[in-house]
């Protein structure tokens, strides 16, 4: 079920209402159910590989305080492989053998790929990770096992953020399972509010810039360097608003009900340094990594080879883990390679900044440095973006080539949406920018009774006005 959709805005009134109506022994159950029902939406049968992932970590969670200490290792590393294996038959079999397929290729051999066509469970990758840091921080001593079979299923299966995260930890969101959570004003109007700025962000920005965008990256041949660019730059947007939009409605979505989910991106493209993005961007993957591969790798406390290599490693991974293409492992590798090479430039950037004159923090290398980080990002999303290496690498290669702005400027696009796409992208910012501010915009409005109406009424009208309502599903729905 799309939170973009009008099954959703039945779905979600009828569960929020009944959760403040029934008793709260029935609370979790009713929760358990009201997720079922809105992840068999997509596809009913595949209930029962979520089911299979749930006992797998129910009972391995158990197993790992009961078992002594010599056999608490072997059964994580069952678990662990047993739920992983899940994800790799469905998300990596096909790719593993079409790689192996293309190699045998290239020593003469040739063999045809299978028939069977494996359709990825929605959100495989998301709640995956999640039950997979339940298990560990059980082994690891930080959570205690959960006996109740209903309350771990919900907090894997929590339809906020079920399909696309975030990806809770279960210190942070298990235990709010068995906390009493009546009616209250403050929750639901800051929930409703968190959710109308995530729909502002997909369906007025996200969906709207995915016009321009799909047409172009469908055919890039057919495009010339001043398209190319401009939907490079617009991707850059729609992927942000689209996935931090969705985090928003289930962030706002559960705060409705009284749960507080971890907030997943904080202005990712206001960030002075490829490390300051990762920082930013898609928290909850980032952090889900950086404890669970980079530091049991060594992280940085070892030598600086083995360093390198540890980020090299975790952001390859982290690209493989967004989808089976080589593409991503590129996007993902690449993202690493920026990484290292901003630690090892440091010195020589910051002396090199300091003889031009521009001092630390000062506005013009603060820009230099937003500006060279946005580049540098939309430069890696191409890859991310692009149907294949070949795309990618023509797209790359023609972005200075042949700016027709004369020809660009009279497409339906640009006499149409562009205006609105570039205004709401402009108004996306202003709220970053004020966000970030001592003062928060929030407290500017809260302040003044019909400035807050005014600016609550203006964002549903332009919601209305000019959202494109195709019940698009969000991109991450895909990994």
């Amino acid at each position: 079920m799309l939170f973009n959709s009008l099954e959703f805005a039945v779905f979600f009134p009828v569960v929020v209402a009944a959760f403040f109506i029934i008793p709260r022994s029935m609370k979790v159950s009713w929760l358990l159910l009201a997720s079922c029902v809105f992840y068999m939406a997509f596809i009913p049968s595949y209930i029962f590989i979520l089911f299979i992932t749930i006992m797998i970590d129910y009972l391995a969670g158990i197993g790992l305080e009961r078992v002594d200490a010599k056999n608490r290792k072997p059964l994580l590393l069952v678990s662990i492989t047993s739920t992983c294996l899940v994800l790799l038959v469905f998300k990596y079999l096909y790719f593993a053998i079409n790689s192996i397929i293309s190699v045998s290729s290239l020593f003469g051999t040739h063999l045809s790929p299978p028939a069977w066509n494996i359709i990825l469970p929605i959100g495989l990758s998301f709640h995956t990770f999640q039950s997979l840091s339940y298990v560990i921080e059980v082994y690891r001593g930080n959570q205690r096992a959960e006996k109740n079979l209903v309350i771990y299923a919900t907090y894997v299966m929590f339809f906020p953020q079920l399909v696309a995260g975030p990806i809770e930890r279960p210190q942070n969101l298990l235990h709010q399972f068995r906390e009493h959570h009546a009616f209250n004003y403050d929750n639901v109007t800051q929930g409703l509010k968190r959710m109308a700025y995530g729909f502002f962000k997909k369906v007025v920005i996200a969906d709207r810039l995915a016009l321009y965008v799909n047409d172009v990256y469908k055919s890039p041949k057919s495009a010339n360097g001043a398209q190319l660019t401009i939907a490079t730059i617009f991707f850059a947007y729609q992927i942000y608003c689209d996935f931090s939009g969705y985090s928003d409605i289930a962030i706002g979505a559960a705060r409705v009900m009284g749960f507080r989910l971890m907030e997943n991106f904080d202005s990712p493209y206001h960030s002075l340094s490829i490390g300051e993005f990762w920082h930013r961007w898609h928290i909850s993957l980032s952090t889900w990594f950086k404890d669970y591969l980079y530091i049991p790798l060594g992280g940085n406390r070892v030598g600086r080879r083995r360093h390198i290599l540890n980020l090299m490693i975790t952001f390859a991974v982290s690209g493989l883990w967004h989808g089976a293409n080589w593409t991503y492992v590129i996007w993902g590798t690449l993202n690493g390679g920026y990484l290292v090479f901003g630690q090892l430039s440091k010195p020589y950037r910051d002396r090199m900044m300091a003889a031009c004159g521009l001092v630390r923090g000062s506005i013009a290398r603060s820009s230099i440095q937003l500006g060279t980080t946005f580049v540098l990002t939309c430069f890696a999303w191409i890859f991310f973006r692009a149907k294949s290496f070949t795309d990618a690498t023509y797209i790359l290669s023609h972005l200075a080539v042949h700016w027709d702005l004369h020809h660009i400027a009279t497409e339906q696009f640009y006499l149409r949406q562009f205006p609105v796409a570039v205004g709401s992208i402009l108004l996306l910012e202003l709220a970053e920018i004020l966000k970030g501010r001592q003062l928060d915009l929030a407290e500017v409005i809260q302040r003044s009774l019909p400035l807050r109406w005014a600016v609550y009424a203006s964002l549903i009208v332009v919601i209305i006005l000019f959202g494109v309502y195709r019940s698009t599903q969000f991109i991450y729905f895909q990994f």
